[in-house]
């Protein structure tokens, strides 16, 4: 497990992520909710501490055991599955910053629960997160999280706790003096990264490896983004593309745990902008189900790269913060399936309305579902004026 020292240096790198992933500047009394799992007590003590420190008031909340969260998807009817809890919705009105420290014991206890519930419960919580979504836009919010290390998330990622630990720990610069000053060294590089990009015009992506042959089209008014203090690790550049020029093949050759469910290979040809033939060696039934979530769930709403000379990630990590970031020998690209970013939005996203946003193609869904390709591969920026520019090769960007 981390050590003391470790855990004082990352409550250290969260508040950075914190500040840095809000517009404006925290002041006095802001509330800053922390939500915790009961393995990560003490990040959550240590944090509490050094916000109360900064005149900002703390709200801990503790997350589900996995016995309360099995129990309550079995068991619930429908109203209680959808029942909104009072004082929720005053709360997240005025919340001004969110810390997550997810520490499970288990990611395997929702396996025999019915997708389609675990899809009708996110729904019905989808109001919360559109209110953070709003806040955030207005530059009234900001939020980070983390992971700590857990027998069952070793377990799952075929390593020891130690190495699982170390992987942690070297990811996050936990083993450095300051690891403030890495961050801000790859939060700089990354704005180098983004401008570069964001000066292109393109018109559409080409995504080639070994098992991908996708097109992603960029779409009206778009820019990359991240690197933002929004996760910790996070070294991913990423951009909310117009779902609706999506098409070809799209495979995740890296396996993902969701909701209790293990999932591998999975295979998505999309046409039109859906993917509209699914497959998966391990967990189809449980794909199809999450991608019929809601009539955005089939359809594209983040597209992704890392740089490996940024993440120091070499191993399947069994969770999606670690692996949607991993760097190995090839970087990563991903997709999300579902929900999209608004701040990928060039203009003032807090004047988007639903018609707007359809219009412009930004996907909307309860689901946001990240699927890693780690393969060698090429991604190809096709310009507006006809020409071709090779963005991304053998994991890295090419600028």
């Amino acid at each position: 497990m981390l050590s003391e020292k470790q855990m004082e240096r990352y409550a250290e790198v969260l508040l950075w992520g914190l500040q840095t992933a809000r517009t404006r500047k925290y002041k006095k009394n802001d509330l800053i909710l922390i939500r915790f799992s009961l393995s990560g007590i003490r990040l959550a003590e240590i944090l509490e501490e050094k916000i109360l420190k900064m005149d900002l008031i703390p709200i801990s909340r503790f997350n589900p055991t996995p016995a309360m969260e099995k129990n309550f998807l079995k068991l619930s009817n429908n109203s209680q599955l959808t029942f909104r809890v009072p004082g929720d919705k005053e709360l997240y009105e005025h919340l001004n910053g969110s810390i997550f420290l997810h520490a499970p014991e288990s990611i395997t206890h929702l396996s025999n629960i019915d997708p389609q519930k675990i899809g009708q419960f996110a729904m019905a919580r989808k109001y919360l997160r559109d209110i953070n979504d709003k806040r955030e836009i207005n530059g009234d919010f900001g939020w980070t999280l983390c992971m700590l290390p857990t027998k069952a998330l070793a377990k799952h990622a075929g390593l020891s706790l130690e190495s699982y630990t170390n992987q942690i720990v070297k990811a996050c610069f936990l083993n450095r003096v300051e690891p403030l000053k890495h961050w801000q060294t790859v939060f700089t590089n990354a704005i180098s990264v983004k401008k570069w990009l964001n000066s292109l015009k393109v018109n559409y992506y080409h995504i080639e490896s070994a098992n991908i042959d996708l097109i992603i089209t960029l779409g009206a008014q778009r820019k990359w983004i991240g690197i933002s203090g929004h996760n910790i690790p996070s070294f991913e550049i990423f951009t909310s593309p117009d779902w609706r020029g999506t098409k070809g093949i799209y495979y995740a050759d890296q396996p993902s745990y969701r909701s209790g469910n293990y999932v591998e290979k999975i295979r998505l040809e999309f046409k039109n902008g859906y993917a509209e033939k699914i497959s998966a060696t391990t967990g189809e039934n449980f794909v199809k189900k999450q991608l019929t979530m809601d009539k955005g769930a089939n359809r594209v709403g983040e597209f992704s790269l890392t740089d490996k000379r940024f993440s120091r990630i070499n191993q399947f990590m069994a969770n999606t913060l670690f692996d949607e970031n991993y760097g190995g020998k090839f970087g990563n690209c991903h997709i999300a399936l579902g929900a999209c970013y608004l701040d990928t939005y060039t203009g003032n996203a807090a004047g988007l309305t639903k018609k707007s946003k359809d219009e412009l193609g930004f996907n909307d869904s309860a689901l946001h579902w990240d699927l890693v390709n780690t393969e060698k591969k090429t991604v190809t920026a096709h310009l507006n004026d006809g020409k071709k520019k090779i963005i991304y090769e053998n994991g890295q960007f090419l600028y």
